[in-house]
């Protein structure tokens, strides 16, 4: 995402008078410094763990009984511990669905697309959620010619309807072809290429992307020798300590269900998890302060509850917004689409937030801390915003939910 963002940049290095060839992308070295970067803060947690003593056993790991877990290595030899407390973090693997056979080249997953030896030149990306928007507006960027799908009626189900539409509109203006609403039937393989068929028509590419979720990767790692329950193969869990039914057996990220499928949010589970085990006392999550972003070009961020949502569970709110067009950063920089939308209940505190556009994963923070903190829309509107920042943005937004809007 970093590489096609330079590359964009570079560009556009025109429309603010700085005179440069036009770029070319050398795929091998993005992929490269991608795998230094990874090796990079890989090589820095594994420091962390040695200096904390942590002994790390590589291999794998399977339940056997309540506390007590067999670890395989490599070379078939095995290891057993056994301790009054087990924390299950498996982590999750990419779905797929019926007839979209993942083969590793032609039908592939985004674990596969992460290790590309080559920009595809035609891609059709199966979802549009998080991940398949993130792929597509990455594509685009490098010089792919993209088709995003996806069976809901717009991209990133869920989230805002007009913040989606806003970013539906910005990767159809960079060329993604965007069909919502459609579903695909499985990919056909021909002499020059793969073929999706969709409603009536069809459509040729080199590789289709299928980025329909991540499943959580629970099977034969031994949680039927407990009496940890399931359900649709995620782990049931106390929210309030992420015990299982099991007494001293855990369960954190993205085999939790219910929960999202976010790293931080693993993270933090993690965390109280440990502080559960280490002291007896609960440290729960707290979730509905969040945030959620998808990394795509402008940016997409939310936190809390969307209108429908907050109208959903009984709540009265209001909604404000406020776009970049007018922002004197955002018209700097050259990124003015994309909006900033407050969600607050009526008289009340903020429930929650959306912003697309330029940094919207670094403003989604100030938010969080409103919602998280239940903060009426005038306490937050109370604080001054340098000028020109982004974040201009925001604080109108706090300033219309507040009664008070200036522009």
């Amino acid at each position: 995402m970093q590489t096609a963002e330079v590359f964009t940049e570079v560009a556009g290095a025109a429309d603010f008078g700085v005179m440069a060839s036009p770029p070319t992308l050398d795929w091998s070295r993005a992929l490269q410094r991608k795998n230094e970067v990874v090796t990079q803060l890989h090589s820095g947690l594994m420091g962390l763990m040695k200096q904390r003593k942590i002994e790390v056993l590589e291999g794998m790991g399977r339940i056997t009984a309540p506390g007590i877990v067999d670890v395989t290595s490599a070379d078939g030899s095995q290891t057993r511990l056994e301790g009054r407390a087990v924390i299950v973090a498996t982590g999750s693997v990419p779905r797929t669905i019926p007839g979209f056979d993942l083969d590793g080249l032609s039908v592939v997953s985004s674990d596969h697309a992460l290790d590309w030896e080559s920009v595809p030149g035609r891609v059709a990306v199966i979802g549009a959620g998080a991940i398949g928007a993130e792929f597509a507006s990455m594509l685009i960027d490098v010089g792919s010619e993209v088709h995003l799908f996806e069976v809901m009626d717009q991209v990133i189900p869920g989230a805002e309807p007009r913040a989606a539409r806003l970013l539906e509109r910005a990767l159809k203006q960079r060329g993604v072809q965007v069909h919502t609403g459609m579903g695909v039937d499985a990919p056909l393989s021909g002499p020059s290429g793969m073929t999706v068929p969709f409603g009536d028509s069809s459509v040729e590419v080199d590789v289709v992307l299928v980025a329909v979720g991540r499943a959580p990767l629970t099977d034969d790692v031994g949680l039927e020798a407990t009496a940890a329950q399931m359900d649709g193969g995620y782990v049931t869990v106390d929210l309030a300590t992420m015990q299982t039914a099991e007494p001293g057996l855990y369960a954190v990220g993205d085999i939790v269900a219910g929960t999202p499928q976010l790293a931080h949010a693993g993270f933090a589970e993690g965390m109280a998890a440990i502080t559960h085990i280490a002291t007896g006392v609960a440290a729960p999550v707290e979730y509905r302060a969040i945030p959620l972003v998808v990394y795509t070009h402008p940016e997409m961020a939310a936190v809390g509850l969307t209108e429908q949502q907050a109208k959903d569970v009984g709540y009265e709110v209001e909604t404000h917004d406020h776009g970049f067009a007018g922002v004197g950063r955002a018209i700097i920089k050259g990124q003015t689409q994309g909006m900033v939308k407050i969600v607050a209940q009526t008289d009340g505190p903020i429930l929650g937030a959306t912003v697309v556009g330029p940094a919207a994963g670094e403003l989604i923070h100030e938010l969080m801390y409103s919602v998280g903190w239940e903060a009426l829309p005038s306490e937050a509107a109370a604080f001054v915003h340098a000028h020109p920042t982004l974040a201009e943005a925001v604080g109108e937004s706090l300033l219309a939910a507040s009664g008070k809007s200036l522009h």
